[in-house]
């Protein structure tokens, strides 16, 4: 249980409802999480030098089960850098981006 997932909420100027529905589920799931300090889900803004830049959603490995529920993709682990936390204790900066 490494992986970790994303999703692209697309044009990040139009992302704000989907963010705000997807913050709500992933309360309710980090509410029931048994594990909570290296449960988390990120956000960051992802232009990759195009005009507009995408908001895109990162989830913890812990966090798989909400990632499957929103259909989220397996990916390489996110650089800490440009990320800020959606869900998840504060904790989990620490206990998943070690040494950073």
């Amino acid at each position: 249980m490494k992986s970790w997932y994303c999703c692209s909420l697309g044009d990040a100027m139009l992302a704000d409802a989907v963010l705000d529905e997807m913050k709500r589920r992933a309360l309710t799931a980090y509410a029931e999480a048994p594990n909570l300090n290296d449960w988390a889900v990120y956000y960051r803004h992802e232009s990759e030098g195009r005009l507009h830049c995408e908001l895109v959603v990162y989830f913890s490995p812990r966090a798989a089960h909400l990632a499957g529920l929103l259909s989220a993709s397996i990916c390489v682990k996110p650089g800490r850098q440009g990320l800020s936390l959606l869900v998840g204790d504060v904790s989990s900066w620490a206990r998943l981006f070690p040494g950073s």
